[in-house]
């Protein structure tokens, strides 16, 4: 796997480390509302499913960390089979971010836009980059 493709996931999986806490334990701070861009009505009711998105993307996060370890310390074949899998895990989470925006569940609308470019930019260049290697 090349460097391009290590670093995008990589950086991708530590993104989704950072934002665990906030989705998962912090959710109904004022700040993190403002990070996440998300309105603060009604917080009380999403708690649940912050905590599992928070709790899913730290999983991705080190099914992908560990596949490049397996990749720089193991089998490369096997390490890179994990991080596709994981990255396009990460891909596919971001993109339905987006959709769930142009279906008005993300409020207020068109606040997914900056979380949706950030977490899918670098998964797809790495997939790229992955796939042009073999």
């Amino acid at each position: 796997m090349n460097i391009v493709a290590q670093l995008c996931t990589g950086l991708s999986a530590m993104m989704l480390l950072a934002v665990f806490p906030l989705e998962a334990f912090l959710i109904d701070r004022p700040w993190v509302q403002r990070f996440l861009n998300i309105q603060p009505d009604g917080i009380r009711n999403v708690h649940l499913w912050s905590f599992c998105i928070g709790a899913r993307n730290a999983l991705a996060a080190v099914g992908t960390l560990t596949g490049l370890w397996i990749v720089n310390f193991g089998d490369e074949s096997t390490g890179t089979i994990i991080v596709v899998l994981s990255t396009i895990y990460m891909l596919l989470a971001s993109l339905f971010m987006g959709v769930a925006d142009l279906l008005g569940y993300w409020l207020p609308r068109k606040g997914s836009i900056k979380g949706t470019a950030a977490s899918s930019v670098l998964p797809a260049i790495a997939l790229i980059a992955i796939a042009a290697t073999t």
